[in-house]
């Protein structure tokens, strides 16, 4: 099948999967608790859009909701394996730096020693980018990632800059990790069709253009930046052995981790910068 058709196959599918990376719902918590780790003594605090809520990983908390809060996500399993003395888990499908601050920070105190977090994807209009990349031509797409790393460049930084200080605001204390985004593509992988090698590498640089974007921001507010590209590598779509959903059914899942994404790349890079 040309790489044509199978787009036009996939077109309503697609344009469903990437509306649904801009789900957000309502905040909540759970608790979990195992052998105690010291760097959690005042409780844990996980924040974030869908790449810390789970989305991808299934076993969804069931007062989740749209949050998708799952219990193979890197937040719960850490928890589970170092008992804080409590966990506020409240990352949220969907979420930006803007509803992190205006939803979620209400269950940090003075008393909170770790914080984890994932924001910035939904600033620069990720499920905007993956729509045209899917659905329209190679120089769309390109002109579409260029935008978005405009964004990263000109707008997410002083984003980036209030939803930190808030955070330090609220929990001085805290050793706040910040993670990143995972390289989607493997270039010259095993995937014969759908998106050209050129909108495969546009996305991969963008990837990195953000991630550097988070790490300065992340310095420049005294906060723990933890990259995950070196766990994910070998794992990307197009590997063989991806960590990753591509298009898929049920559609939210889309672009997300899978379990083995969390337990194999998100929780070794949290654990690492805890």
């Amino acid at each position: 099948m040309s790489v044509r058709r199978l787009r036009a196959s996939l077109s309503t599918l697609a344009l469903a999967a990437v509306a649904a990376l801009g789900i957000a719902g309502p905040a909540s918590a759970a608790g979990s608790s195992a052998a105690a780790d010291p760097s959690a003594a005042g409780g844990y605090v996980a924040l974030g859009d869908s790449y810390s809520s789970g989305v991808g990983a299934g076993d969804y908390i069931s007062d989740s909701g749209d949050c998708r809060r799952s219990t193979n996500a890197y937040p719960h399993l850490w928890a589970a394996a170092n008992s804080p003395a409590s966990f506020d888990f409240v990352a949220c499908s969907g979420a930006t730096t803007s509803s992190v601050a205006s939803s979620q920070l209400g269950v940090l105190s003075a008393s909170t020693s770790l914080v984890s977090v994932t924001a910035g994807g939904n600033d620069i209009g990720f499920a905007d980018v993956m729509q045209d990349c899917v659905l329209s031509s190679e120089a769309v797409c390109l002109d579409s990632v260029d935008a978005a790393v405009g964004r990263m460049n000109n707008s997410l930084p002083a984003n980036l800059d209030s939803l930190y200080g808030s955070i330090r605001d609220r929990a001085p204390q805290a050793r706040v990790v910040v993670l990143g985004y995972p390289r989607f593509y493997q270039l010259s992988g095993s995937c014969i069709a759908g998106l050209t090698e050129t909108e495969r590498g546009a996305i991969n640089n963008a990837s990195d253009v953000l991630n550097d974007v988070l790490a300065k921001r992340a310095a420049d507010a005294g906060f723990t930046f933890s990259s995950v590209v070196d766990e994910f590598t070998g794992h990307e779509l197009c590997s063989g052995d991806a960590w990753l959903h591509s298009v898929t059914v049920p559609v939210y899942n889309s672009y997300h981790p899978k379990a083995a994404g969390q337990s194999g790349g998100y929780l070794p890079a949290f654990r690492a910068a805890v």
